[in-house]
């Protein structure tokens, strides 16, 4: 079972000037993390955009919706920045896609030495094996269905929402 990987960019991807003291995209890392991780699944790695995702537009998500449309593969992985992964999970799954497709990302850049990217994509990777048709997010060891999930910008978690606060599946975008 081959598994498409699209990279997004994301906190993931970021790496540090420190001459200009920012943060900045220049190559995805994710091969590195595959060859260390010593990964053997059949991958299909493929950079879609490498932005920070609180600039990926709608224009950006009809991209990354028709790539999954498109591909081969029934399960897909999506690298994708913490700030919109909901929204952009939200957008895939009004999109109708017949595959299993699981948006990851990341709190701390990969080459910080620190990241969470590791342990988060081993997740997305085991998980899209495993789970059914649909959109869903990895991050923190879990997995959440598209409909039932929210970053606590307070805490730097996902969170399931509470029952009172799910959103109408059919009246989502």
């Amino acid at each position: 079972m081959a598994i498409r990987v699209f990279v997004t960019g994301g906190t993931f991807d970021k790496e540090y000037d420190m001459l200009r003291g920012r943060l900045y995209f220049k190559d995805t890392h994710l091969p590195e993390m595959f060859s260390l991780g010593r990964c053997d699944l059949p991958l299909h790695i493929r950079t879609l955009m490498m932005v920070d995702s609180l600039e990926i537009t709608d224009e950006d998500r009809d991209l990354i919706a028709s790539n999954c449309q498109r591909c081969e593969e029934k399960h897909i992985v999506i690298t994708h920045g913490t700030d919109t992964m909901v929204h952009t999970a939200r957008i895939l799954a009004a999109h109708q896609i017949d595959k299993t497709i699981v948006l990851t990302g990341a709190m701390i850049p990969y080459k910080f030495g620190s990241s969470d990217g590791f342990f988060n994509l081993g997740n997305a990777l085991a998980f899209a094996q495993v789970l059914p048709v649909g959109v869903y997010i990895a991050m923190n060891g879990r997995y959440f269905n598209w409909f039932n999930v929210e970053k606590n910008t307070s805490t730097g978690f996902f969170e399931e929402l509470p029952p009172d606060m799910l959103p109408n599946k059919d009246l989502v975008p």
